[in-house]
């Protein structure tokens, strides 16, 4: 086991080495970069390839490509980036390609600030291209192992679903400096918990199975598997097709593959909420951590509250919002996007309130005097975008 102090971007370099990619294409975007420069120095010692793209849509078209050849693929960027990859984001969802694409948010919108920390891709990580009919898988790290781990997690999800698989993580993990620990053999990967689908071979006859079924090997091209792969709408065999028919059977099988096998991607955190607290946390990503923090201090106080942090985000844990309570939803951004999905997926008579900060974490003290407001039904005296009952 290799110990070392590293940032995130290091760790989630490290994993997708792990995981077995070996082609990285990219576009230079702060705070994503610095994968980028580790990919390209790395990928070479593995026997791998790191491609400097022109853009970003041409970054993942390359990582497509690569993915269709036979080889494990992923890339990195921003926010201003991720819109970028909508157009080859869809041929990759509708051709079950698997690869996996990290996006480090910061401020927004548009390009921001480059340097600080933001929350503004929930939804477009959710609807990362046009015309509906998909579901996407989405997990969110808050440290710089946990960079690591999701980002092995995220290519054997990749691998099982066929399909592209998402990090959202934050400038602060993939910035931040903390302890990393690597595994350097079969058997420490396995200790940690991580597991690794080798690339597999669609050898068909069908391109895809018009059911939910999933680890259905990936179609490589040459290898008689027939499929078009194109951004059409294909038959089960592979062929472009203008049939609505056809057109439900692929729909069905984009949703439900992953939609019937939820349990296969949830995970979740949960702090103290097994005694029905009257107010419960949510955050994901670097803020959960003061969350977690601010949780624990109140409980010592005689708080009762409680916190649930996501780490899957997409498809979204309603299930795991099973208390009346109240809610907090705690965001790096002053939209409340997160604030939604828990007001959708909380239990009747339970209300919701968002708290958002951007470009800097809340403070442990910020939260407790919410915590204090909301337990008491006071008014909070805080600038309007920051605070809000909904």
């Amino acid at each position: 086991m290799r110990r070392t102090l590293d940032t995130g971007n290091a760790a989630i370099t490290e994993g997708a080495i792990i995981a077995g990619c070996r082609l990285f294409a990219g576009y230079p975007i702060t705070p994503a970069t610095e994968i980028a420069e580790n990919m390209s120095r790395r990928l070479p010692q593995v026997g791998g390839y790191y491609v400097q793209a022109e853009d970003e849509m041409t970054a993942l078209h390359i990582c497509i490509g690569g993915s269709l050849g036979g080889l494990k693929t992923m890339t990195a960027t921003s926010g201003p980036g991720f819109i970028l990859y909508a157009d080859p984001m869809g041929w990759a969802l509708g051709s079950e390609i698997p690869l996996v694409v990290v996006n480090a948010q910061r401020v927004g919108p548009v390009s921001g600030i480059t340097g600080a920390p933001g929350q503004g891709e929930f939804y477009m990580s959710r609807y990362p291209t046009q015309g509906g009919n998909y579901e996407t898988i989405v997990l969110a790290p808050n440290s710089v192992q946990e960079a690591f781990s999701i980002t092995v997690e995220a290519f054997y999800l990749a691998e099982r679903f066929r399909m592209p698989v998402i990090i959202l993580a934050d400038q602060l993990v993939t910035d931040g400096w903390e302890s990393l620990s690597i595994p350097e053999t079969p058997e420490e990967v396995e200790a940690m918990g991580l597991k690794v689908v080798p690339r597999r071979i669609n050898k068909g006859p069908e391109f895809y199975p018009a059911t939910d079924e999933i680890d259905i090997p990936p179609v490589v091209l040459g290898h008689n598997t027939g499929a078009a792969c194109s951004d059409w709408t294909p038959t089960p065999e592979g062929y472009d097709t203008e049939e609505v028919d056809f057109q439900h059977k692929h729909a069905y099988r984009l949703i439900y593959k992953v939609r019937n096998h939820k349990d296969l991607i949830t995970r979740y955190e949960s702090y103290f909420v097994d005694d029905n607290p009257e107010l419960i946390l949510v955050a994901y990503g670097s803020p959960s951590r003061v969350v977690i923090s601010a949780v624990k201090q109140a409980r010592e106080k005689g708080m009762k509250v409680g916190a649930l942090r996501l780490i899957s985000l997409w498809p979204f844990p309603d299930e795991i919002f099973k208390v009346q309570a109240k809610y907090l939803s705690v965001e790096l951004n002053y939209d409340g996007q997160l604030v939604r999905e828990v007001q959708r997926a909380m239990p009747k008579g339970s209300e919701v309130h968002f708290f958002g900060k951007c470009g800097e974490l809340p403070t442990v003290a910020e939260l407790e005097e919410m915590m204090q407001a909301l337990l008491a039904g006071k008014e909070i005296k805080a600038r309007k975008w920051e605070w809000e009952a909904w």
